[in-house]
Order: structure tokens, then C-alpha cells, then sequence
């Protein structure tokens, strides 16, 4: 078939196909079947028996359809030449095909394409009969010039089958539709890239069956990304279909998910009628009948595990070929189901936004100038979100520009309905539990390190790692790489709304109390109830609780008393006005966060019974209670005063603290530790505390598994860890210590996994104990008198030697099987590398920037998964390896301050290469005109 340009394509057509035929030859046999299957297949086509209203004039609404019109199928058979009718559209159309873009295909049906070319047989017969001289002429001339286009011969294709014939035609007409289908819809901003992601999975070319899921926040342009996937691959498939709303569908009706799979089967199976009695009769007759058909199915808003496994039960149901796509916001939903190919929807970019919300409000894709500016905010608002933007450039269309500045003022007290509506369905599938973890994440932990989150919200009696997970997957937060908490603003929104909404307008009576000037309100005016359950806010020198500078605080510090079922306080402190606020706590507190608290100890009316954790980093307090004072907290598992003026804290009081941190306590001079304290502490901090010069008491926390005692600038390395302790210690910092040895005993830590003695300069030697810790990955040495290493540590994964004094790296180092980082700058003594170093099969990144090498051995191009190579400084570096190119995952290679003066020409070969620290050396390297640098 002849290849259309959808560059060329302007004029959009109101049929996809004309048909000129014969009636009495072909219409109730070859064209009828024709049609219909055009028809099945989404191609809109003319059949003048079908489509002409009684009463018109037949030759006028010929000729505008046949202009009307994308392509024509000429079905030639043995009588076509005797119709005039015939032979007046076939001189319309090959006009239209010969001055326009529009497309003719000839079908010889039963007659040879060279009797019509030259007018033999049948159809010179015809010509014969046919008197009127000029109308001869067009129509002979129009035979001849169809004739010779490409198109089919039912005698020499698929073997004169007419079944298969049809689906040849159908298959070319809908590839020569693709590109102008995909460009039908100007309202789709963004998709390209979306699509070629998806596509680019699906890999059309391998013979196999694949589900593939595509999974975000709703309103984000699931659907419509499918859909776009769908109208570009669907011509490809024996049978298709696009399931839409199936949670919608299901909930509407007990019989819901029956009549899916009805239609699924009657629209794949080409419109048979199918009535299944019962779900599981459905799912049998879908594995039953589906397996023999390539088909592509597109299951939309998936929310429940139960309808992928009604619709779509597994790759068997599927004959090879198959490929199904699934949109959900539940991405467990997904990972049930075993789906190996998940796409999270990236919202749109803020020059997307724009253009979408332009082409709504304006119909071009830049605004209006003088409506630049708000549009703008518009834009900011809806935080990329296509259904926000869509919904408010919709409703802005048309309306003058005084109007768009109230709608965005509006926006910031009221958000959008249509918006929060879409959202809150993923928020009412959730456990009641998971509700109250989803409201606190929404008012007060967005921004939250994870595992801050976690301690917060476990303290108050949730399972959050269970329920962060969920809320996740269900696309209603995300963790960043760095693990911070995130939500989309809309959907932070939606949980504000939600603790609102029950009581608009009367901040004592929500359950958690996130606005400043809301809780001024309620404490200062004293309009406590026991509804309120968390306060989170910021206390600073211009807060000035209702502008009442002489405000009596103790009405404030009532007013915290009085929420007798507050769980959680979080406070940040910024003024040095030392008032009483905070000096009564309701007693029913589970997680008491105060950065900055101005007082000295804790209150004398606090009975912290209930409390889990207590975190009051940068404070004033001392101790924790007042003098002679010994009050038990039996349920705190998380104490943080780090930064604060610490001075003694009685750990006999904390019997199931579990974390401990006191870093930066400069003052602490007493860590008061009773025989059997502390026995369920796993996590120690004492860096820079250094009143606990002392460490004799850290053999009795046999559950600890963190210990950091770095920058206390001891002269010993104590032995803390008896042998016959079954020691639990994973991680030990010990930098910054004035030790010249590590002793012996830490070779009892058979669990550790990381090592961290850097910078303690006048550690010349590692014991040989330390060579049998069999689980240690991590080894950091940086900045020690260390000159060697001996043999062992098998299993390390990471080893910094930098600024030491080692001369030569022993050839055991080149044993260690799974060291990824080695990072040997400012090693002035070190002059080579081993022979062997090719050996380190797993290394990632290598760091000898600053060192005294002056050649690198070839082996160094074994190292197949390296990606980072770092000689920066080496001044007495003249050449690398002339097969540097073998090294395939090189993406960052710095010669920078060295004598190289040219390099290895197969460097070239490193297609991945993007960065080159020499400047001087790319530009003067033909060979490397093309490497991308940062």
C-alpha cells in the first residue's frame, strides 16, 4: 500500500473510507463482509445502500462524499464497467486522489487488473455499449489510471481467500489511519514521550503476553494516556478493547463485573452476544476463548485485586501476542497480580501545564498576554494535575479577566470540588487506621524524614511502616530517594478538607489543629474540647496570640492542659521571651515534640505516663525533672535533646527507651546508668557529648545495634565488648578519637556491618580480629596512620583509605568479590596498583584522585560494571590503557591535573560516557566530539 505522510494531513474527513462497487456483483457478499469488518475496526465508511437518506439527489450526495472522504476501495468486478453510476465515481475519485492527500486502493474481484487497464474482456464489452464519447473518454482514461495503483487481487492474495483478503485490506487502511488518528485529539498535551515509555514496554515485536500497569494519583492522566496507547497500537490486534471505569461499574452493581466480561467477550469475539451465568463461569469461558485471538485490552481504574482476576486471570487466558495495559491508583493492586512492567504517570511540567490549560481556556497553546500573569497562578495551582487544569480552564474560558482573579483567590480558601471529589475515592477504600495515618500526613508530616514520620506516628499507636507502604501504593504520598514525605498539594488539600468539613468554621471541635492563628484562637480564648487530638505549629518571636502582647500566658498553658486527649504536640520555638507556655501538658500525650523548649526541665504537673516519644532538640532543659524528682516514663521508646543544655539524665528512669540520642550535649557531665538500664536500647548517640569519656556501660546494652561515640577524642579504644555476649552491634562510628589501636575485642562483633574509625590520625594498625568480622560491608579508615591491610574481610562492599599512608594496596584486596567503592585520594604514598586488580569484578566506583601513580595497568579494563574513574591530580600520570573502551558502564572518567596528553582511540567506544574531567583533552580529541559532559 502507498505510504500517506501525516505531516501532509490538514483536512479532517468526515468518512475514513468511500467504497465504489457494483451492486449486483459484491454487495451482498464481498463488500458487505468488507464493511462490516471496516466498520468493527473503528472506520467510519461510506456505502451509498447505508448511508443516503430517500429523497435526496443521489449525485450530489455522491460527490460529497467521495470528497468527504479519506480513502476509497474500488472494488472492480466483472460488471463494474457497465454502471455509469461506477464509472462517474471513479472519475470523482481519482480526481480527488490526484489533487489532494486522499488515497484510492483498487480490489480486482473477479477481473484481471490488465482487462481494466486496457479495457479487454468484461469490461471492454461494456465500453461497447456505452455511447456518449466524451463520458468514454474520462472513463476509460480513470480505468487506466486506477489500473495501475497499488492495491489487491483476490485471485493472487492469500491464495483467493476472500476472509483473509478483508483482513489484509483492514489491517492496511487502519495503518495508513495511525498517524492521523494520533492526531485527532489537540487537547492532549505531553503525550509523546508518555507514550513512547509505555510503547517502548510493550515491545509490539516480541511473541509473548504482557500486562503492563500504569499507576498514580487520580486526575493524572491515567486513562488518558492509556487510551492515547490504545488508538496507536490497537490496529496491530485480532481483537481489542477498552474497559472503562471498571471500578465505577463494579460498585455500582452486584452484577458488575459479569456484564465486563460479557462485553470484553462480545466485543473481541466480533460482536457475538455472550451471557455468562456467574463470574466464575465468566472467567471460564474467557480462558477458554480468548487464548486462540492476539488481542489487546485495556482494563481502566482498576481499584480491587477481584477484577484483574475476573478480567484479565492470567498470561494463559492470552494467546501469545497478547498484551493488556491496567490503570490503578493502587499499585499493590499491580503487584498481586504479578505485573513485571509498573509506570508510575508523571504529572505534567510547568510548561505542559501552560499549554494545556491553554488550549481550555484560550484554544491556542499560549495564553492570551494580558491574562499571562494570572494564568500563571492558575498553573501554580493545580501543581500539574491534568484534571485541575482541565476543570479550570474549562470554567475560566469565556469569562473576563477580574473574574480569573477572584477564582484564584477563591482557589486559596476553597479548593476545588470536582478536583477533591476524584481524589477522595482513593482516600474512603482506605482502613479506618490507615484514614488517621493519611489526615496526619496530610496536616502535619508532609516534609517529614520517613523515618521521623514513622517514630511520630508509631508513637502514637499506629503501624506506620505498614501504612506509609499502603499510601504509597495507593498513590496518595511519595517517598523521595533522599526519603523525604511528600503529597501532591491537591491531595493535602483533600485531607485538610476532610478534618473541616464536619465543622467548618469552628477550629475547636477538628481533630487535629495545623493553622496558627487557629490555635491562638482556640487556647487563648479557652475553647478546648476533647475532640482535638494533635497540635502542630510554630511558636516565634512575632507570634503574639490575637496581637495581645500582655496576654496572660497562663491561660495558654490552661489551655493545653485542658485537651485531655491530645496524642500529639509538635512545636518549633523561635524567641527568647521565656513565658510559661508549655508548662502544662495534658497527660494523655504519646509524642511531645518541642524544638527550642525554653525551660530547664520538664513540668512538675506532667505525669508522662503515656508518652513514646519525647524530642526536644536545641532546648534550654537540663535535666528532666526538678531536683529529688524521679518520675518513671515507662512507655518512652524515643528520646532526642541533642544540641540542648543537657547536663545528667538518670537512664534508670527510661526502662524501654530503645533511642537515645544526646550529639552536640556539650555540657552533659553525668550519664547516670543503674545495673540493668537501658537493656532495650538499640540506638546511641553520644557524638560530641563529652562527659562520657566513660564508655564502661555500653557493655550492658545487649540490644544495641547503632553506636555513635564519634569526636569524643579518646586516647583508648576500651574494651566494651565481651566475648560472651552474643553482641547485636551493626553499625559503630568511633571517628575523631585519639586511639593509636582498635582492641582485640571488637572481633567479638561477628554482626557488624559497618566500621567508621576515620580521622582518628594516630591509628597506625587494624587488629587481626577485625580481619574475621564476616558480615562487615562498609570500612572507613580515611585520614588514619594506616600503611597496610592483611588478609580477609571477604564480604566488604565499600573501603575508604584516603589521606593515609598506605604504599601498596596487598594483592588480597583484589579477592574482595563484592567491593563496589574504593576510595584511595590523597594517598601520596601509593605509586601502583596490583596486577591483579582486574579481579574486582563488582567495583563501581574508584577514587585515586591526588595520588602518586604513574601508570595504570590494563587490567583495570576487567573491572566490566565500573562506572566512576577518578585520576584528577595524578601529576605523574602520562598514559591509560589503549583498551579503556572495554569498560561499557564508564559514565564518569576525570584525567583532570594529569600528563595525559592524549587518549586511548577506544574511548570512543563509551557510548554512555558523560563526563570528562579534562576540558582541554575532549575538545582536542576528534574521537570524542560527541561525548556528553556535565
Amino acid at each position: 500500500m502507498a505510504s500517506s505522510s501525516s505531516s501532509s494531513i490538514q483536512k479532517s474527513y468526515i468518512y475514513d473510507v468511500f467504497m465504489s462497487f457494483r451492486g449486483e456483483d459484491t454487495r451482498k457478499s464481498f463488500v458487505d463482509h468488507l464493511y462490516v469488518a471496516l466498520e468493527r475496526q473503528g472506520i467510519r465508511t461510506f456505502k451509498d445502500d447505508e448511508r443516503l437518506e430517500k429523497g435526496k439527489r443521489i449525485n450530489e450526495e455522491l460527490l460529497k462524499s467521495i470528497e468527504e472522504s479519506r480513502f476509497y476501495i474500488i472494488v472492480f468486478s466483472k460488471n463494474y464497467a457497465f454502471s455509469s453510476w461506477c464509472l462517474d465515481e471513479l472519475v470523482k475519485i481519482m480526481e480527488c486522489q490526484t489533487v489532494t492527500e486522499q488515497i484510492a486502493y483498487p480490489v480486482f474481484y473477479d477481473v484481471d487488473p490488465s482487462e481494466v487497464r486496457k479495457q479487454l474482456g468484461p469490461v471492454g464489452e461494456a465500453f461497447s455499449r456505452h455511447n456518449n464519447k466524451e463520458e468514454v473518454r474520462k472513463w476509460r482514461d480513470a480505468l487506466k489510471d486506477a489500473a495501475c495503483l497499488t492495491g489487491w487481487d483476490l485471485r493472487n492474495t492469500a491464495d483467493g481467500h476472500e476472509a483473509k483478503l478483508i483482513n489484509k485490506i483492514v489491517e492496511g487502511i487502519s495503518l495508513e489511519l495511525r498517524p492521523i488518528n494520533l492526531k485527532v485529539d489537540d487537547n492532549l498535551v505531553g503525550m509523546e514521550r508518555r507514550i513512547k515509555d509505555i510503547v517502548s514496554s510493550l515491545e509490539m515485536g516480541v511473541e509473548d503476553v504482557r500486562m503492563i500497569g500504569i499507576c498514580g494519583i487520580g486526575g493524572g492522566g491515567k486513562t488518558a494516556l492509556a487510551r492515547a496507547v490504545f488508538d496507536k497500537i490497537s490496529f496491530q490486534f485480532k481483537g481489542k478493547y477498552f474497559v472503562e471505569n471498571i471500578r465505577e461499574v463494579t460498585n455500582a452493581s452486584f452484577s458488575g463485573l459479569q456484564s465486563l466480561q460479557e462485553r470484553v467477550l462480545s466485543s473481541v469475539l466480533n460482536d457475538r452476544i455472550f451471557n455468562v451465568g456467574s463470574i466464575h463461569d465468566g472467567k471460564k469461558i474467557m480462558k477458554r476463548m480468548l487464548c486462540g485471538k492476539k488481542v489487546i485490552l485495556v482494563l481502566d481504574d482498576v481499584d480491587h485485586l477481584d477484577q484483574l482476576d475476573a478480567l484479565a486471570g492470567g498470561l494463559d487466558w492470552f494467546k501469545p501476542g497478547s498484551r493488556i495495559i491496567i490503570t490503578t491508583r493502587d499499585k499493590q493492586v499491580l503487584v498481586a497480580q504479578r505485573v513485571k512492567w509498573i509506570h508510575d504517570v508523571s504529572l505534567l511540567s510547568n510548561e505542559e501545564a501552560m499549554c494545556l490549560f491553554s488550549r481550555y481556556a484560550f484554544g491556542r497553546y499560549i495564553p492570551i498576554q494580558t491574562y499571562k500573569e494570572v494564568s500563571l497562578k492558575v498553573v501554580k495551582y493545580a501543581d500539574g494535575l491534568p484534571l485541575t487544569i482541565k476543570v479550570l480552564g474549562s470554567f475560566l474560558c469565556g469569562k473576563d479577566k477580574h473574574d480569573w482573579e477572584d477564582a484564584v483567590e477563591r482557589l486559596k480558601k476553597i479548593p476545588l470540588k470536582e478536583t477533591l471529589e476524584k481524589l477522595e475515592l482513593s482516600y474512603t477504600c482506605l482502613e479506618d487506621d490507615y484514614k488517621e495515618i493519611f489526615l496526619d500526613v496530610a496536616c502535619l508530616l508532609k516534609g517529614w524524614l520517613k523515618d521521623d514520620a514513622i517514630r511520630a506516628l508509631e508513637s502514637c499507636g499506629f503501624h506506620a511502616k505498614n501504612g506509609l507502604k499502603v499510601l504509597e501504593q495507593k498513590s496518595l504520598i511519595t517517598i523521595s530517594p533522599n526519603q523525604w514525605l511528600g503529597m501532591h498539594d491537591h491531595i493535602e488539600e483533600l485531607g485538610k478538607n476532610i478534618v473541616r468539613r464536619s465543622h467548618p468554621d469552628d477550629p475547636k471541635r477538628y481533630s487535629r489543629l495545623w493553622i496558627r492563628e487557629e490555635i491562638e484562637d482556640v487556647l487563648a480564648n479557652d475553647l478546648v474540647n476533647e475532640e482535638t487530638r494533635v497540635i502542630a505549629t510554630n511558636v516565634s518571636s512575632t507570634f503574639s496570640w490575637h496581637g495581645e502582647e500582655d496576654l496572660d500566658s497562663k491561660i495558654l498553658t490552661k489551655g493545653f492542659r485542658n485537651m485531655k486527649k491530645l496524642r500529639f504536640l509538635h512545636v518549633v520555638y523561635e524567641t527568647d521571651n521565656l513565658f510559661d507556655v508549655g508548662q502544662n501538658f495534658p497527660n494523655a500525650l504519646r509524642f511531645l515534640s518541642w524544638r527550642g523548649y525554653p525551660h530547664w526541665c520538664l513540668p512538675k504537673t506532667f505525669h508522662a505516663n503515656y508518652l513514646v516519644a519525647l524530642e526536644m532538640p536545641h532546648s534550654r532543659i537540663k535535666q528532666l525533672w526538678e531536683e529529688g524528682e524521679r518520675k518513671v516514663l515507662p512507655n518512652l521508646r524515643f528520646l532526642d535533646l541533642s544540641y540542648s543544655d543537657l547536663r545528667t539524665i538518670d537512664c534508670g528512669l527510661l526502662p524501654n527507651l530503645e533511642k537515645l540520642n544526646l550529639e552536640y550535649c556539650f555540657n552533659l557531665v553525668e550519664l547516670q546508668m543503674p545495673i540493668g538500664s537501658l537493656r532495650r536500647l538499640v540506638d546511641l548517640n553520644l557524638n560530641h557529648s563529652r562527659g562520657c569519656e566513660s564508655l564502661s556501660f555500653i557493655n550492658q546494652l545487649e540490644s544495641l545495634e547503632i553506636l555513635d561515640v564519634s569526636y569524643l577524642y579518646l586516647t583508648a579504644f576500651p574494651d566494651i565488648f565481651p566475648g560472651h555476649l552474643n553482641y547485636s552491634l551493626l553499625k559503630l562510628n568511633f571517628s575523631r578519637n585519639n586511639i593509636q589501636e582498635l582492641h582485640p575485642s571488637i572481633g567479638y562483633l561477628q554482626k557488624l556491618v559497618s566500621l567508621d574509625v576515620s580521622w582518628c590520625k594516630t591509628l597506625k594498625r587494624l587488629p587481626e580480629s577485625i580481619y574475621t568480622l564476616r558480615c562487615l560491608k562498609t570500612l572507613n579508615l580515611e585520614s588514619c596512620a594506616i600503611q597496610e591491610l592483611s588478609e580477609g574481610l571477604g564480604h566488604l562492599e565499600s573501603l575508604t583509605l584516603s589521606n593515609t599512608h598506605i604504599k601498596q594496596l596487598p594483592n588480597s584486596i583484589c579477592m574482595l568479590k563484592h567491593l563496589k567503592t574504593l576510595l584511595l585520594a590523597f594517598c601520596y604514598a601509593l605509586r601502583s596498583l596490583p596486577q591483579n586488580f582486574g579481579l574486582l569484578e563488582s567495583l563501581d566506583e574508584l577514587v585515586l584522585s591526588w595520588c602518586n601513580i604513574k601508570y595504570v595497568p590494563s587490567c583495570i579494563c576487567k573491572l566490566k560494571h565500573l562506572r566512576v574513574l577518578n585520576f584528577s591530580g595524578c601529576s605523574q600520570l602520562e598514559r591509560l590503557p589503549e583498551t579503556l573502551g572495554d569498560l561499557k558502564c564508564l559514565e564518569r572518567l576525570n584525567v583532570e591535573g594529569t600528563c595525559i596528553s592524549h587518549l586511548p582511540h577506544s574511548i570512543s567506544l563509551l557510548k554512555g560516557l558523560k563526563v570528562l574531567g579534562s576540558e582541554t583533552l575532549l575538545e582536542s580529541n576528534p574521537l570524542m566530539k560527541k561525548t556528553k559532559r556535565s
